[in-house]
C-alpha cells in the first residue's frame, strides 16, 4: 500500500478557512481602524455569516474575539499616534487624517457630549457610523491619557463586534447558502454606514 494514498490529499476546507480567515480578519480590521476606508463592519458581518454555517465549535466566538481585539488594537494605536501629533509642533499625518474626518461641527458636538457623559459617549461612538473619529479627536483635545481612553474603548469595541456579528448571524440564518448571507450582510452594513451621511445632506438648508 502506498503511504501517499493513506495521507489526506487536502486540508479540510473549514480548517483552511480558519487558518487563513482569522488572521486575515484581524489584519483587515486593524488596518481599517488605522485607515478608516476599509468597511470593517461589513468584514465582521461577512465573517460571522461564514462562521454561522461552519460546523466547527466556537467559530462565532473566534470571530467575535478576533474582531474586537483587532478593533481595540487599531484604536489604541491610532490614539497613541494622535497624541504624539498633538504634542508635536507640526502635528502628524495621523492627526491630520483624524481631523480631516472630524468636521468642526461634529467635533463640537462630540466635545459637548464627552464633557457631559464621559466614557458612555466613547462606547456609543463605535456604534454610530462615522462617529468614532470625532469622539476620538475630542478625547485628544481633552487630553485624555491613553489608559483612560483604553478603558472606555474596550467596551466600545466589544459592543461594536457584537453588533456587526449579530447582523452577520441574521444574514446567515435567512439564506441557506453562505455567499447569499454574506452579500445580504455586507449590503446591510454598507447601507447602515452611508445612511447618516445621506440624512445629514437631506437636512441641510437648501437641499433639494
Amino acid at each position: 500500500m502506498n503511504w501517499l494514498a493513506a495521507a489526506p490529499a487536502t486540508v479540510p476546507p473549514e480548517t483552511t478557512q480558519q487558518a487563513i480567515g482569522y488572521p486575515t480578519l484581524f489584519l483587515l480590521v486593524l488596518v481599517g481602524a488605522l485607515v478608516p476606508v476599509v468597511p470593517t463592519g461589513a468584514l465582521v458581518s461577512g465573517a460571522a455569516v461564514v462562521a454561522f454555517h461552519q460546523t466547527a465549535p466556537f467559530a462565532l466566538a473566534l470571530v467575535f474575539v478576533t474582531a474586537a481585539l483587532a478593533a481595540f488594537c487599531g484604536d489604541i494605536a491610532l490614539y497613541w499616534l494622535g497624541r504624539r501629533g498633538m504634542r508635536s509642533r507640526n502635528g502628524s499625518r495621523w492627526l491630520g487624517a483624524i481631523r480631516a474626518r472630524a468636521p468642526e461641527d461634529r467635533l463640537a458636538q462630540a466635545q459637548e457630549k464627552l464633557a457631559a457623559h464621559g466614557v458612555a459617549v466613547l462606547v456609543l461612538s463605535r456604534l454610530v457610523p462615522a462617529g468614532r473619529l470625532p469622539v476620538m479627536l475630542a478625547c485628544l483635545v481633552a487630553e485624555w491619557p491613553l489608559r483612560r481612553f483604553a478603558r472606555g474603548n474596550l467596551p466600545a469595541c466589544l459592543a461594536w463586534a457584537v453588533t456587526y456579528q449579530l447582523i452577520g448571524i441574521l444574514g446567515g440564518s435567512l439564506f441557506p447558502e453562505p455567499w447569499e448571507g454574506v452579500v445580504a450582510a455586507v449590503v446591510l452594513t454598507l447601507l447602515i454606514s452611508v445612511a447618516p451621511g445621506v440624512w445629514r445632506r437631506l437636512r441641510r438648508p437648501g437641499a433639494a
